[in-house]
């Protein structure tokens, strides 16, 4: 059985959904029902096949969204993927990039 992850305005969740070819990343507050702010491999910034280095920039682009608004803590939602990969490359990056989880 699943644990339900559930996130709040001052520590949101970021949820990671991965495809065949892209790699989305949403900040969600759950307690609110909103969408913070998100970024995948097929926006104008990065627009490229999901691979282990366009984890890494999209881990750096939300956490550089992320410290914008104030928030330094999150909670990370990997969804039914492995810790392992690009899944791992983006959460690295992102750690780097100041977030905790």
């Amino acid at each position: 059985m699943k644990k339900k992850i559930k996130g709040t305005l001052n520590c949101p969740r970021l949820y990671i959904f991965k495809s065949n070819k892209h790699l989305y990343a949403q900040i969600i507050d759950d307690s609110n029902n909103k969408i913070i702010t998100g970024i995948s491999s097929i926006s104008k910034e990065i627009n490229q096949y999901a691979n282990c280095k366009v984890a890494k920039k999209i881990g750096h682009n939300i956490a550089k969204k992320l410290q914008e608004q104030g928030i330094k803590k999150i909670i990370f939602d990997r969804g039914n993927n492995i810790y392992h990969g690009q899944i791992k490359e983006l959460a690295d990056a992102t750690r780097d990039s100041g977030i905790n989880f």
